[in-house]
């Protein structure tokens, strides 16, 4: 059997005015549920998608970052965050959504599914990746 394939989602979009972060994280969803082995990378723009409280009332678009939420369910629990994107816009880890998931094999313990990383360390995460999709 061969070995499955490693996919990496890289969201570079706000997660209003375009429909790129919506349907990134569909297909995040949709391919999480096949069970592929899928990671998430934001980087520019894209780190918005995690901010916590969005009001998404002026843009006339649907608020789905709870969504995010569901990640953990489907066993999507390496979202990588680059540091110096969240710098540029004036944003802190603090400010990005709790997002969580449940390991198994430790008892069930809830462990954070965001990880920051700088630019180099996230280079070579995506060099690792089989897949990658931009969004």
């Amino acid at each position: 059997m061969s070995k499955a394939k490693k996919f990496m989602y890289i969201n570079r979009h706000a997660p209003c005015g375009t429909v790129y972060a919506v349907e990134g994280l569909e297909v995040v969803l949709i391919g999480a549920a096949f069970e592929q082995d899928v990671c998430m990378a934001f980087v520019g723009d894209g780190v918005f998608q995690l901010k916590q409280d969005q009001d998404t009332a002026d843009t006339g678009m649907k608020n789905f970052s709870p969504a995010y939420r569901a990640l953990g369910d489907y066993e999507v629990n390496r979202l990588y965050v680059e540091r110096e994107s969240l710098e540029e816009r004036g944003l802190t880890e603090d400010d990005l959504m709790p997002l969580t998931w449940e390991d198994e094999d430790d008892d069930w313990a809830e462990k954070p599914s965001i990880h920051i990383v700088d630019r180099a360390q996230l280079s070579d995460l995506i060099e690792e990746q089989d897949i990658l999709l931009n969004f």
